[in-house]
Formats: structure tokens, sequence, C-alpha cells
């Protein structure tokens, strides 16, 4: 059973809508509430329910500091739903503790009345973006309709307490739930998912404390985090496919054979999810077909299909750069294997490395 949610759950991260950080802010909020042991969780055999204000106030405190910080959180020029409601907010706090000062007020003293229309519209916003947006797509990958996984119901009646804090939010904005073997999962290994249990967090937090505290858990964390290999690279692979384009006055689109004049050098495993500049990893396609493509992981089908092609670029890059080509070819496909047509063995190897990314990993499928 778990198996199949936590699977469920990658396909969720990686496949469903990015054009905003709601789906994360969702999902961390859900985990965040159910890793605190809430007592307004509320249990059956079949779903767990839970007030939509402790969303909403999981979000009041995430977004509060990045909005403050001018983070980008959505593709393009748009802003977030609720962006000038809370700009609102952080303005009003600016020069009294901010963010600390609000968050108290919120849970222990309660919103100065002069604040509370603006709160209150704020908090209206939110529960309309997180419910009519994140609760409504997520899931939508695996099941193809909305509300697949999350349900909510709105709030029966008003709740006006004598002063605007975080009871408002519990008792103002209804309840939403999940299916009871998602509740389970985000119970066992959701600090591991939102990442306070991961290593890397232990690794920083460590870290720190080895220090005496003359360093922050931010500053380790970027640090553990480096890469050598930080950007796409791919000069020399350009070099190889415009030097063919000259020889013979065409050249092939890898995954759909359509003739280019202009050509793009597709990352066939891409970059955000590999960070890897292989010369066999780098195949000329048609920039619609790679702007198609994006992140998405070539099946396994559609590999075996464009087999002949993939072999041809092979023979090219073994050609210009033999040496470099084969040390990585053996260091990210064959390894020990000693494989008379080794083609064969890589392209077979790479198919099995997509099918694993795009079964057990979670990344979409692409077949053009």
């Amino acid at each position: 059973m778990f198996d199949r949610i936590f699977s469920n759950i990658n396909k969720i991260i990686e496949r469903d809508s990015k054009a905003t950080t709601y789906k994360f802010a969702l999902l961390r909020g859900v985990i965040d509430i159910i890793q605190d042991n809430s007592p307004y969780i509320f249990l059956t055999d079949e779903k767990a329910s839970i007030p939509t204000g402790l969303l909403i106030e999981k979000w009041l405190v995430y977004y509060y500091p990045i909005i403050e910080s001018d983070i980008p959180q959505i593709h393009g020029e748009s802003s977030l739903a609720f962006n000038s409601q809370f700009r609102k907010l952080i303005l009003a706090y600016n020069g009294s503790n901010g963010f600390s000062a609000f968050y108290n007020d919120l849970r222990n003293k309660g919103i100065p009345p002069s604040l509370c229309p603006d709160f209150k519209a704020l908090a209206r916003q939110l529960y309309k973006t997180i419910t009519g947006m994140p609760m409504k797509h997520i899931g939508y990958s695996l099941n193809n309709g909305f509300y697949s996984i999350f349900s909510y119901e709105k709030p029966h009646a008003s709740f006006n307490p004598p002063r605007i804090d975080i009871d408002f939010l519990i008792y103002n904005f209804g309840s939403f739930s999940i299916p009871i073997e998602y509740y389970n999962a985000f119970k066992l290994l959701g600090s591991f998912i939102n990442g306070q249990d991961s290593i890397l967090f232990k690794w920083a937090e460590f870290s720190v404390n080895a220090s005496r505290k003359n360093l922050t858990i931010e500053n380790v964390i970027t640090n553990v985090l480096k890469s050598p290999v930080t950007e796409r690279d791919t000069l020399e692979s350009k070099q190889i496919y415009r030097k063919a384009l000259n020889k013979d006055g065409k050249l092939p689109c890898v995954w759909t054979g359509r003739p280019l004049n202009d050509y793009h050098v597709d990352h066939v495993i891409p970059f955000s999810v590999w960070r890897n500049n292989d010369l066999w990893n780098l195949l000329p396609t048609h920039p619609v077909i790679n702007n198609r493509k994006k992140d998405k992981i070539p099946s396994v089908e559609l590999i075996e299909k464009r087999k002949e092609m993939i072999f041809y670029y092979w023979h090219l890059n073994d050609e210009f750069f033999h040496e470099r080509f084969h040390r990585e070819m053996k260091f990210s496909l064959l390894g020990n294997i000693d494989a008379g047509d080794w083609k064969a063995a890589a392209l077979e190897k790479l198919q099995k490395n997509c099918q694993y990314l795009i079964s057990e990993r979670g990344y979409e499928e692409w077949k053009i």
C-alpha cells in the first residue's frame, strides 16, 4: 500500500502543475499539521479531516518572510493571488519586530482592531486560493480529475470571536480531508518529505552545532548542496552537429527525423533531473520539439523507436571525441560491462534509467 502512495506522492511533486509554489505550500502545510499531531485532526477509517484554517495559518507563516523578501513564487509577470493583501499586513507590522510580532498577535494577543479588516480579507483570499487552486489540481496527473485527493467542506456558519486570532481561522473556514492512507504516509515519513529530518538538514544542523553556532543552517546547506556541475554545457555537442550540418547539408531531429536547419541540443535525461552534460546525453532536436519535451523523460518505447537515430549521433560523438565519449559512456551507462555491442547495451541501460525515473521517481513520461 505504502509503495503505491509514495509513488503517487512522487508523481504529484514532479508532474502536477508548477506554475506557482501553491502545490508545495499545500503539501508542506498538511505534513506540518500532521507532524504537529494537531488535536483538531479527526480520523475515520477512510479519511482524515482537518480545519482549513490551520492550513491558512501555515500559509501565513510560510509566505510572510518570502513576500517580505521579494522571493519569486510564480512564473511570469503576475503576482500571487494574495500578494497585495499580504503586503498591506507586512507593511503594517514593519518596524515593530515584523514577522514575530505578527505571529505573536495571531497566536496569543489577537490582531489589532485597526488591522482586522485587512487580516480578514487576506484570510479569505488565502482560503479561496488554497481550495480553488492546489486542492483542486493536486492529483490530476494521477487520476485525470479535479479534487481527486483533497476535498473540502465550506463552513456551515460564521463564527465571530471577541478577538481575531487563530480561533477565527479554525472555526470560520470549514475543513478539508485526505484519504487515510495519505495521512498515514505523511505521518510516518512526512518530515523527510518536508526536509526537517532529511540527511542534508541533519548534516547542516550538526555542522552548525560543531561550529558552536558560528554558522547558520542556511549557510551550511548552501555549501552542502554545491554541485561541480551547475550549468548546461552543450558547446562541444553544438560544434559536432554544426560540422555535420555543414558537411551533409542536413541534420535530422533525433525524436522526429525532421530535417533541421536550426536546432537545439536536447538533454535526453533532462539537466534538471540529472546534472549530466555527457556527450551521449546531448542530441540535436527541433526547437519546437525540445520546448515540448522540456523536463519530461522519454518513454522506453520512444527510445526504442528512435534508436537508429540515437546510434547515429552516438557514432558522430565517438568519431569527434572518442576518448571522452567512451569514458562518459562507461561511467554513466556501461560500468564494467564488456559488451561487444556497446551501443545496444548502453541503449538498454538508458531505457532502464528512464523507466526508473518515470515509474519510481514520478517524472512525467514523454511520448511525442
